[in-house]
Parts: structure tokens; sequence; C-alpha cells
């Protein structure tokens, strides 16, 4: 087994990132070089700016090449208990932000004819509880009442032409919704932004990013720039100057598996839509079918960092909770397992806007794939100047009480969602 992102693994090769800084001047320099960084070089670029964008790795290679690649609609909190706690104009704008992301991301894969095993999918939420169900049922409705009127329930019975799983109670279906192949995607919307004229660079981490009057200076093991904006889209990277974002963000590991192929019957008896699958509880988990027949199988299986050692022990329960869910899975090889760090802001929506006249987007909290690649493209309007292309513009940011960017409470955090998964 291969402990390593499948995506990252097969994905193919960019190869054509720049290898000696083209210009000392840019109009944007951009930090990190997954999904949010990636998009705003190749809007910024196809607008004809001169972008400069760094990784400190290869892109695609952190959070964003690191997921279930899988994009759909809706927030990540419960609908109701978003509208209860934000107000329904709110929780109306947040929901069709993500809405809007989908569409944007499938307008970029369409548009520029990226090649990422793109699939029209729709999403099923599936209620682990019968408790769940009716609380699915009630933000169905809420949701079809408010925001869209597409969504809809299914109760147990109508669950059986979804799913062969006795552990399920009804589920809500969203029909916005795709997978793709993360890491030709990436490399994908590398490839056109720097054929629009975007240098990007690999393998350069930024050292020091100081303001020197108007202007930014940016220095990296490559050399040193200087930019009239930056873009910070690191997300929860412990590369560089950042601890100002290291403070307001936690990072959570979540890990995921990907199996051997299957017989495509027995997938076919499994799951004969093909959706993008996600459980209800707090500690739950998503999976989906992939386009050669394997199944990628995730979840926050444990609260803690990842590591090899740390994978391997959370592979071992993704397996075993597969073999629960789907009796006919037991004794299934995975191929490929890996953790990977999820960006969590308190309140579990993402935050965008400018700080210290630097421009962000980060803390997708687990649903960052769709809302990563939009924020790109809303970046390189609020750079000019759109206070309105910014959808988090109302959500303050603190930084979290005796927290520095380590995440010593994980433990106790784990703890007590599993507390309330078993209450609940």
């Amino acid at each position: 087994m291969i402990n390593q992102s499948y995506w990252i693994d097969t994905k193919p090769r960019f190869t054509h990132g720049a290898d000696t800084l083209g210009n000392t001047h840019y109009d944007v320099a951009i930090v990190g070089g997954g999904l949010t960084g990636l998009t705003a070089a190749h809007t910024l670029a196809r607008q004809g700016a001169s972008v400069a964008l760094f990784e400190a790795t290869d892109i695609m290679e952190q959070a964003s090449g690191q997921n279930g690649g899988q994009c759909s609609t809706g927030v990540a909190q419960d609908f109701a208990s978003l509208t209860a706690a934000i107000g329904p104009d709110k929780a109306r704008r947040y929901y069709t932000a993500y809405s809007d992301a989908v569409d944007a991301l499938r307008q970029i894969i369409t548009e520029e004819q990226i090649e990422c095993e793109y699939r029209e999918s729709g999403k099923l939420k599936l209620a682990a509880k019968p408790q769940h169900a009716e609380k699915i049922f009630n933000t169905c409705e809420l949701i079809r009442k408010e925001v869209d009127p597409k969504v809809r329930f299914l109760d147990a019975d109508g669950l059986k032409d979804e799913i062969a799983s006795d552990q399920f109670y009804g589920g809500m279906v969203q029909e916005n919704a795709f997978q793709i192949h993360v890491g030709k995607l990436g490399v994908g919307i590398a490839d056109k932004a720097a054929g629009y004229g975007a240098h990007i660079y690999e393998n350069s981490p930024v050292l020091q990013l100081k303001k020197q009057g108007k202007q930014f200076r940016v220095e990296t093991p490559k050399g040193t720039i200087t930019a009239s904006d930056v873009i910070i889209a690191s997300g929860i990277s412990q590369h560089g100057p950042l601890g100002w974002f290291r403070r307001r963000i936690v990072p959570v590991g979540s890990f995921i598996l990907v199996t051997e192929k299957l017989d495509p019957a027995l997938i076919e008896r499994l799951m004969p839509n093909k959706r993008s699958y996600v459980t209800s509880k707090i500690i739950g988990n998503y999976f989906r079918v992939m386009g050669d027949d394997r199944l990628l199988f995730g979840g926050r299986a444990r609260f803690a960092m990842t590591n090899p050692k740390s994978d391997a022990i959370s592979g071992e329960i993704l397996l075993k909770t597969m073999g629960d869910m789907f009796p006919e899975l037991l004794g299934v090889k995975a191929t490929h397992c890996w953790g990977g760090l999820v960006d969590i802001t308190p309140n579990r929506l993402p935050r965008a806007g400018e700080h210290n006249g630097m421009f962000y987007a980060m803390g997708y909290s687990g649903h960052g794939v769709q809302m990563a690649a939009y924020m790109g493209q809303q970046l390189a309007q609020m750079i000019g100047g759109s206070v309105e292309a910014n959808p988090w513009r109302d959500e303050s940011w603190y930084a979290i009480p005796g927290y520095f960017g380590k995440p010593w409470f994980l433990p106790a955090v784990g703890a007590y969602y599993k507390l309330q998964d078993y209450l609940h």
C-alpha cells in the first residue's frame, strides 16, 4: 500500500514552471500553489496582469491534492442550524456562494477543456441514525423553501435504489455536484495559467514578505521580487511568515484510502448511481466510486495529525468502517492511504479579505475543492476593488486564545465529538 495521495501519485507532471525569476516586479505575487492560488493566477493572467506564483513544494501537493475530489453545493454545516445562527438572508447568501462555486469550476473545466476525469454525480447525504433522518428531512424542506427547490429527501425505502447498506435511514440528494481527479485538474489549470503568461515557481517557499511603501517585497530562494499586490492562498501551510493566519485556523487530519479495482457488477449493486456520498455523523465518512472502478473512502478516522504511522492506523480504521458499511467489501485491499490537513475555522465558514494590504482566502473547512477554485477567481475581482466579490466579507476572524498554530487540543475535541455522535 502506498502512503501517498492517489491524486498526487497519478497526476501528470507540471512542465511549464519557471526556473529563474523572469521579472523583478509583478502586478501580483501569489503565495500557494493549490486551487486557490492557481485559479487566481489563471484569472489574473488571462486578464493581462503579470503574475508570479510561489509554491513551497510542487503544485497541488498540499491540501488541494489530498482530498476526495468531490465538488458539491451546500454549506459545511446543517443549513437549518446555520440559518438559526446567522439568519436566513446570510444563510441563503452562503448556500448560493457554494452553488456558484460549483458552477464556476464546471465552467473553467468546460471552457479550458481540462482533462480531469470530470463526471456529474450529485451528492447524497446519508442519515446514520433514525433521528438524523428527521433532521435531514426538516433541513431539506427548509432548503427547498429558501434557496434550492431541486433538492429532495429520500426515506429508507427510497434509499434502496441508491445504496446497498443497512446502516442508513434516509438521505438528501443535491444534484449540483460532480467529481474530478484533483491532481489532473490542478495541473490543467496551471498549464493554462502559464499559457496566459503567469510565472509559476515550484519548490520556492516565501521566506520573507514585507510592505515597502505602496509595494511588497517578496523574498524566495530563487531571488527577490516586488509586487503591487499579494494574495495569500496557502491555507494551513506551516511554511513562511504567515503567523497571523496560523493563529486563526486549525489543521485537522482527514484520512482517505483508495481500494484496488472492484468488479463493476459489485459497484452496480452497492452504489448504482455512483454519487458523492457523505454520512451525517460529526465524525462521519465520505466516499465515491472512481473512474477506474476503485472506491475512495475517507473520513476523520482519528483526531490526529498526519504522518506515516498515523496514516496507517487511520487506514485500518477506514477499512473496518467500510467493511461494516458494505459487508461485501470485507477483505478488499487498499492501494493508497494518506492523510491530509483540513483548514477549519471556528464556525466552519471560509474566510477571505485583506490583512496588512494583502488579500487572502482560506479556511474552507472540508468543502474546499469548489470553493478554493471559486475564491481564486473572486480574489482577482477583490484586487480590482470589488467588495461584493467576497461572499465572506461579513465574517470577523479573531485569533483563537492560547493557540499559535499547533492544535494541542485536538484529542479533547475528538473525544467530545465522539460523545456527541454516541448521544445524538
